[in-house]
């Protein structure tokens, strides 16, 4: 059985910038980290001719165009999988829709598996790419490369994204003392919303594609958050970092009515009233995560657990996509 796991992440800075878009006007960056919560998919060869096919539902079909999940299907047949004699089951930490780049997780871990099976190699650029190539191009999801990426790479990454679509990857030169800070100031809980990022990110695409100058302005202003950023982790400011991710947040807000709710807003106030420098929520918006940087963590955590919400613990993962067992 091969045995595959692809990271969880989030987005530190310069979020949104990665959309086609934009970053093919304008030039993307931002500032993305893996956590270790993992996406899982397992691949083991069956002696029944059919494909047995295993996430929230259960498929048996006789090749992979009659598959009904869209990634499981273009995935298999862009890797030359018709009618194989395999059986593939995905799982996950968190479940999807939380703003956590689980499809692209998915993705990286399904490519990986089917790759393995077939005793074929990839770079983390060549996965990510492919993974793209499956989700934006054929799939026609509304979403950016960041999630790829990051998924691919690991770690605690700066991405440039270039007109061209090419993609600069650079590991941030930040100290264990910093890093080691940031693991334990970093707070992040689940505002029990589950949703689809891409009415959001559709309303994102459409106005970056006409050209609307307002969310150019915008996206101008958060790629220019990420570089700031980028210096703070380096130079360990991370104070800077906190007062940033609040200045995102309020950007953030502006690209659509859907990013926040009132209930959202009001634990958000709460946060900073206790313990926290500034936070946003992960992703697209709409629900999943609160992140938030803290400076009086055990006020915050004290706060959030007197309004219900839950707190994921985590560390960063350091090695992206990987195969976990390749017994064949």
């Amino acid at each position: 059985m091969i045995i595959t796991r692809s990271p969880l992440r989030l987005s530190l800075g310069g979020g949104g910038t990665d959309l086609k878009s934009y970053y093919e006007k304008r030039g993307g960056f931002l500032i993305a980290g893996a956590l270790d919560k993992y996406v899982y998919m397992t691949m083991n060869k069956i002696f029944k001719k059919e494909m047995i096919i295993k996430y929230s539902e259960y498929e048996i079909v006789q090749a992979a165009k009659d598959i009904k999940h869209p990634i499981y299907r273009e995935a298999m047949l862009h890797e030359g999988y018709t009618d194989e004699h395999v059986e593939l089951t995905s799982m996950a930490d968190i479940h999807a829709g939380t703003g956590l780049g689980s499809s692209s997780s998915f993705t990286t871990a399904l490519l990986l598996a089917l790759k393995t099976y077939k005793s074929s190699s990839c770079t983390p650029t060549e996965l990510a790419e492919l993974a793209s190539k499956i989700e934006i191009d054929i799939l026609g999801a509304p979403i950016g490369k960041q999630d790829q990426y990051i998924a691919a790479y690991g770690g605690l990454r700066a991405f440039t994204f270039n007109t061209d679509g090419s993609v600069e990857v650079e590991t941030l030169n930040i100290t264990e003392d910093t890093l080691q800070k940031l693991q334990e100031n970093l707070k992040i809980y689940f505002t029990g919303v589950s949703r689809s990022a891409n009415t959001i990110l559709e309303e994102q695409d459409k106005k970056s594609k006409s050209s609307d100058e307002d969310m150019f302005a915008n996206l101008d202003s958060v790629k220019e958050i990420g570089y700031e950023s980028k210096k703070a982790f380096e130079s360990g400011d991370l104070y800077k970092f906190g007062e940033l991710l609040d200045v995102h947040w309020q950007n953030k807000k502006k690209r659509s009515s859907k990013m926040s709710n009132p209930e959202i807003d009001e634990w958000y106030e709460e946060a900073l009233k206790n313990g926290a420098l500034g936070g946003k929520l992960i992703g697209a918006g709409g629900g999943g995560f609160l992140m938030f940087y803290a400076i009086d963590k055990e006020k915050l955590e004290k706060k959030m657990e007197q309004i219900g919400l839950e707190e994921l613990k985590f560390n960063f993962d350091n090695q992206g996509a990987t195969v976990v067992n390749n017994g064949r």
